[in-house]
């Protein structure tokens, strides 16, 4: 992805912590579809399988259902198609991506006893993108509230004279003190000042808290462009071991990595009489860091000759984040018959306090019926209550308002997945679908997802090929700013994704 230029000092400030919302905590606590090609192909319906390195990232157990010790990697082509409606207007934009998305391990150690209840002990490893962020979104139409109301709600009640430089003051030192004293509002409440978007009520005086907007009212061409990338990640360290034919135990130790950035640029335009201002354009940018951790546990069992029955619990992940944002407005001003632009360009990094986000447990039951060696087919269910995500340090009053407003805003997600495989010889033939539930209990906030896969694989005998593809399918009506100019745009999105596995068995 190439972000938007943007030329930066190195200056640095601790912002008050007001950037996180919802958006972030679902961000970071839904997973896709991505693994390897089996698993892929099947819809992730591998808890009461096993015998996949991405299946272990679902049920522990699994890798004690590996014969051989092996290795496995992945590789994956995803793209995001958008279809934006704004205003009756429709934008299309597409993003693409290439990368390592998987790359396990495991090590069989198989009892010589034959007498003994224990027979294996498998140590596995596992790396595996959970999420990638790869994204790109364009949004055009017009409408009939400007940009301009963003700035101006954020002003309201802030005392004019923060809002005007003082003598020896810069752009940069006065955004930076705001940042460290009031908090992100007030940083874009005096962009919006700045750039002439708005004016005091009583422009004499320094206590003047009420402001009144340059822009008429009228309609405005907008334009929004939205650029993500990176991945969430999670590497995993597994043990497990089989209990007598009919039993398997496991445990995963997992780290999670986020990586993150994402830019946005809104412009707008127009002609609307008795406007000072004709022309705004917003610049965003955000760079996440995070690290978490989590743990599983999980029991596969065979309950009959050909019927196994999985279930795993997901601890919660406790991740540690960082995050910067940078910040730049720029204005087209028509005054007593001249014309100007005014570039605001704070040119200084808001580096926010850490923060520690808990995502939520989950917890999932599997069945499996296998049919011989001609093939199987394979049900998963899991439950993940979004509505106890919780941002901390719990004594901030800003988390402590966020978390009671996902509580009462996101709910508790059931999760279906069926895969089926039907083997001819050593060439395997797969299929299988998958839906999940809407996170909000408002669903036309963003609807539920639902996906299907197909997929093939070949046993050469020391190595195994694997080829899958998977699509899904997710609507959502997306505001463009969560003050003033809070008009939705309805977006479709479909996410494609080729997986290419290759196995190798020792």
């Amino acid at each position: 992805m190439k972000r938007i230029p943007l030329f930066i000092l190195a200056i640095l400030s601790v912002a008050i912590t007001e950037a996180q919302n919802i958006t972030d905590g679902l961000r970071y606590g839904i997973d896709e579809n991505i693994g390897t090609a089996r698993y892929t192909a099947l819809s992730g319906a591998m808890g009461a399988l096993g015998g996949d390195f991405s299946a272990v990232n679902i049920n522990p157990a699994g890798s004690a259902v590996f014969l051989t010790s092996g290795l496995a990697f992945s590789t994956s082509l995803f793209d995001v198609k958008n279809e934006a409606n704004y205003f009756n207007n429709n934008e299309k934009s597409l993003s693409d991506n290439f990368a390592l998305n998987q790359l396990g391990g495991v090590f069989v150690i198989n009892n010589s006893n034959e007498e003994s209840n224990f027979k294996k002990l498998t140590i596995g490893f596992n790396y595996n993108i959970s999420k990638n962020f790869e994204n790109q979104l364009y949004v055009a139409g017009t409408g009939n509230t400007s940009i301009g109301e963003f700035f101006l709600a954020q002003a309201q009640g802030l005392p004019l004279n923060l809002l005007q430089l003082q003598s020896n003051e810069t752009i940069s030192s006065l955004y930076q003190y705001l940042g460290e004293t009031e908090g992100t509002a007030a940083q874009n409440a005096f962009l919006g000042y700045q750039a002439y978007l708005f004016d005091a009520v009583d422009p004499n005086n320094p206590s003047n808290t009420s402001y009144v907007s340059n822009i008429a009212n009228g309609s405005f061409k907008q334009q929004y462009a939205y650029l993500s990338e990176g991945y969430n990640s999670k590497f995993t360290v597994n043990l497990a071991t089989q209990i007598t034919n009919d039993l398997y135990f496991g445990l995963n130790v997992n780290t999670h990595t986020i990586y993150f950035n994402q830019s946005s640029f809104f412009l707008e335009n127009n002609t609307n009489s008795g406007s000072t201002i004709n022309r705004v354009g917003f610049e965003n940018n955000l760079s996440v860091n995070g690290a978490g951790v989590s743990a599983q546990f999980g029991a596969i069992a065979k309950v009959a000759d050909n019927l196994r029955l999985g279930l795993s619990l997901d601890t919660p992940t406790w991740y540690q984040i960082s995050e910067e944002t940078t910040q730049y407005l720029e204005s087209r001003r028509v005054f007593e018959g001249q014309t100007t632009t005014q570039n605001v360009n704070p040119r200084v990094i808001n580096v926010f306090e850490d923060y520690t986000l808990k995502t939520p447990a989950k917890v999932s039951a599997s069945a499996a019926y296998i049919f011989g060696q001609n093939g199987l087919i394979s049900f998963d269910y899991s439950f993940k209550d979004y509505g106890s995500t919780k941002f901390s340090p719990s004594y901030d009053s800003f988390f402590t308002s966020l978390n009671n407003t996902i509580a009462n805003t996101l709910k508790g997600v059931s999760e279906y997945r069926v895969g089926g495989e039907y083997r001819l010889n050593q060439l395997s033939l797969r299929g299988g679908i998958h839906y999940v539930e809407s996170p909000y209990k408002n669903t036309e906030i963003l609807g539920e997802v639902f996906g299907f896969s197909i997929g093939t694989g070949y046993n050469f005998g020391s190595f195994t090929g694997d080829l899958a593809y998977s699509r899904a399918e997710q609507t959502r009506n997306q505001q463009l700013y969560s003050i003033g100019l809070t008009d939705t745009a309805e977006i479709n999105s479909v996410y494609n994704n080729f997986v290419l596995t290759l196995g190798f068995n020792f």
